[in-house]
């Protein structure tokens, strides 16, 4: 017999890499984002994030973990820890890593504001929520509140036309 249960088995090892660490991610974050649920989001974001961290330190350290004995089968086993729904790995990392240094940031600010400058930050964008956090870590909550009073004051000048265009008030 000239196939060896080894070349099988390095086969399979071979063709279990991708499917696990790229195809089946793949087709459960399409399944997250068609989801009304937002734990799923989490879990395969966090997936993506870590994913790429893993292969960020894989090539800047690749020379040495190749001298490592059986480091593709770790790596294969922690891929497997975050992605498996068993393990739901990517949201435990999330949950006891990263919630508690950005969950940190934004209840700090979150205390500085306003009832109507939360009300503000509501309205917007999840990206120019984050951009108004950082002016806010920088500059305060007053720089804030002069920004959205100025913003007012200058929507308050401003009158719609019929054609749905706006003009200077006279």
């Amino acid at each position: 017999m000239g196939i060896s249960l080894w070349t099988i088995a390095v086969q399979l090892h071979t063709i279990a890499g991708p499917i696990l660490m790229l195809v089946y991610p793949l087709y459960a974050s399409i399944m997250a984002i068609e989801s009304p649920f937002k734990e799923d989001d989490t879990q395969w974001l966090t997936y993506w994030v870590l994913y790429s961290l893993f292969s960020l330190v894989e090539l800047c350290f690749d020379p040495v973990l190749s001298w490592i004995p059986m480091w593709y089968t770790f790596k294969l086993a922690a891929i497997g820890w975050l992605v498996l729904p068993q393990f739901r790995g990517a949201a435990f990392v999330y949950d006891h890593y990263v919630r508690k240094f950005v969950g940190a940031t934004a209840a700090q600010i979150d205390a500085r504001l306003t009832p109507e400058q939360r009300n503000y930050l509501n309205m917007m964008s999840p990206q120019a929520r984050n951009t108004v956090a950082q002016f806010i870590n920088e500059n305060g909550t007053e720089a804030f509140d002069k920004i959205v009073q100025s913003a007012a004051s200058e929507a308050r000048k401003l009158k719609p036309t019929p054609n749905g265009e706006t003009q200077e008030r006279s």
